[in-house]
């Protein structure tokens, strides 16, 4: 998901002249975007409006960003109307608890996903470690699988009374394990879900320093970890902080893994609030939550360090020397192998095994006419899986067509409103989804009662989620597009419009192509919104396995849980293996 994550105004480390596969491309733009301080104005020359063409554009894009500013606005208006609840509810003990329990939680999971993904990253792009082309792809892998399946995976085999339990009765007389629930189980879950983030960013900057400053620094008699402290070290940590950024969000954003481990956070907190109908006090959570995550996004542009290596320094001129591990070589192995097993195999094991349960306990014995009771028949996850493609389909369509505009913009007509657009369009990506959702539940409920509960709803809150992945893969691509193609066009006589229509939107394609299938893949994964605002009877497979899970009918959430990571695991897959072949 290679890609661009940080720029700065003067010495930059440039992802985007990666030719890694779009997917990496698009996350890794993303990254950048959430923190606007890092990348500079190409221009602060405003552009008149000369044309219709520009017109639309700028309508597009201020349409997205009447979209995005709604939420924002229906906070400060609940927060105005309710005050007095709203300053109750603020400074209540259990607010700053759950407060703290969020800080908490998302310090530990970055500094946990950082430590693993570093030394990993490091070992697949620049050593000797045997099939570091193999684990390079499987790493990425737990970045398809939602924290809630994760967390139910993990319930399921290590709660007290659990599948492992069972093993080391017999063997051991384990009569009991520990509680995995609370912190460390909400702690070792998102871990193991969100390093992807930081693996991908690093690895992808690691693939681009040029080979000769390492063999320069040996040459000089630099031992190995005096190269790392002042030459791999200074390049990685501007995309540490993008990988741990994204990290962050996630966790105050996770509702289903807070929510299945009983840590109490701020989206479990405004979910059980939404579902108390305690809509003011919901509202008044969700504040917090936003300011929150902004005081982040601005303090880490604030603190994020600085490369001191040139784009040149950037460039890989020729394959890597691969580090010899030396004594290191089994060690190093067994970390890789550890790191895939916990986080991909043993749940692939595990959601084979309910399957298999399901079958042996349903099909295998009752009436194949009969409509079973614990995994279910096939042809009623049918419907789940259509409307899963559905709405992931249409939110990635919508989200592909709103975000031309504002790609256009910022790279054809840059100065100071087309950044407010790219800005404020990024700054959504922030936002949890719980929180979009309460807004467009207001919408629907007091300004469009018959769109309330209803698709087109729920495709809105998806784009507004979601948009910044499609801007972030369109504008990769819309950078590589020169600028005389269009002069050109324009000096035989071609309107913008047809400029646009014949010579740009064909030369974007991929990445719209890219972006749109990463709106896809998140989308399809999207519970609190699907939740909260999807039509009645509209069931999709994310709401199917959290009722299921919900009802601890583990053995009937596993295929449909199947289905949901085959859709999602594929495409990553072959990208993946792509990006690993153009580095080997």
């Amino acid at each position: 998901m290679g890609i661009h994550f940080f720029e700065s105004r003067s010495k930059t480390v440039s992802l985007q002249q990666t030719i890694a596969q779009p997917l990496h491309r698009a996350i890794q733009t993303t990254a950048s975007r959430l923190m606007p301080a890092a990348y500079p104005l190409q221009s602060r020359i405003g552009h008149r409006i000369d044309s219709p063409f520009a017109l639309m554009l700028y309508f597009g894009a201020a349409l997205v960003a009447g979209l995005i500013l709604f939420v924002p606005a229906y906070l400060l208006l609940q927060m105005i109307q309710g005050w007095e609840a709203a300053a109750a509810t603020i400074i209540k003990p259990t607010t700053l608890n759950v407060l703290g329990n969020s800080l908490i939680l998302a310090g530990s999971v970055t500094a946990g996903a950082t430590a693993i993904a570093v030394p990993l990253a490091w070992l697949t792009t620049l050593t000797d470690l045997p099939g570091r082309k193999i684990w390079s792809v499987l790493a990425a892998l737990p970045l398809v699988m939602p924290s809630y399946i994760f967390a139910y995976l993990f319930i399921s085999f290590l709660s007290p009374k659990g599948l492992l339990q069972g093993l080391l009765e017999p063997l051991f007389g384990v009569e009991k394990l520990p509680s995995v629930y609370g912190f460390s189980g909400a702690f070792a879950v998102l871990t193991l879900v969100t390093f992807p983030y930081v693996f991908l960013t690093v690895r992808a900057c690691l693939q681009q320093l040029n080979p000769a400053i390492i063999e320069a620094a040996e040459d000089l008699g630099a031992s190995r970890w005096q190269i790392f402290r002042r030459i791999i070290f200074p390049v990685i940590r501007p995309s540490m902080a993008a990988g741990g950024l994204l990290v962050t969000l996630y966790t105050l954003r996770d509702f289903g893994a807070v929510t299945l481990l009983q840590y109490s956070t701020f989206t479990r907190v405004i979910y059980n609030r939404f579902q108390g109908y305690r809509l003011d006090e919901a509202a008044s959570l969700a504040i917090m939550l936003v300011i929150l995550t902004m005081v982040i996004l601005y303090f880490e542009s604030r603190t994020r360090g600085q490369t001191n290596l040139s784009n040149e320094d950037m460039e890989v001129m020729r394959p890597h020397k691969r580090l010899a591990l030396g004594r290191w070589r089994w060690p190093a192995l067994t970390f890789a192998a550890s790191v895939v097993f916990i986080s991909l195999i043993l749940p692939i094991i595990l959601l084979t095994y309910w399957v298999i349960r399901g079958l042996q306990q349903d099909w295998l014995v009752a009436e194949p006419s009969v409509i079973q009771q614990n995994t279910g028949a096939l042809l009623p996850l049918l419907e789940p899986t259509f409307n899963s493609l559905f709405a992931a389909g249409g939110a990635a369509f919508l989200a592909m067509a709103m975000a031309i505009p504002i790609a256009i913009l910022v790279v054809r007509k840059p100065g100071k409103l087309s950044a407010f657009f790219e800005k404020l369009t990024y700054a959504s990506y922030a936002l949890p989804g719980i929180v979009v959702a309460l807004a467009y539940v207001f919408a629907g409920l007091n300004f469009a009662q018959p769109l309330y509960q209803t698709m087109p709803l729920l495709l809105v809150v998806y784009v507004v989620l979601f948009i910044p992945q499609a801007i972030g893969a369109q504008r990769t691509t819309l950078l590589k597009i020169p600028h005389t193609f269009a002069e050109a066009a324009q000096g035989l006589g071609a309107t913008p419009l047809q400029v646009f229509r014949r010579i740009t939107l064909p030369l974007m394609r991929p990445g719209i192509t890219a972006g749109g299938l990463l709106v896809f893949l998140t989308v399809i994964k999207e519970l609190p919104a699907t939740l909260i605002l999807s039509p009645l009877g509209f069931n999709t497979l994310s709401a199917s396995i959290w009722t299921h899970i919900n009802e601890a009918f583990f053995a009937k959430a596993a295929v449909p849980t199947l289905i949901l990571l085959l859709i999602s695991s594929l495409p990553l897959a072959w990208s993946s293996w792509r990006s690993a072949r153009e580095t080997t």
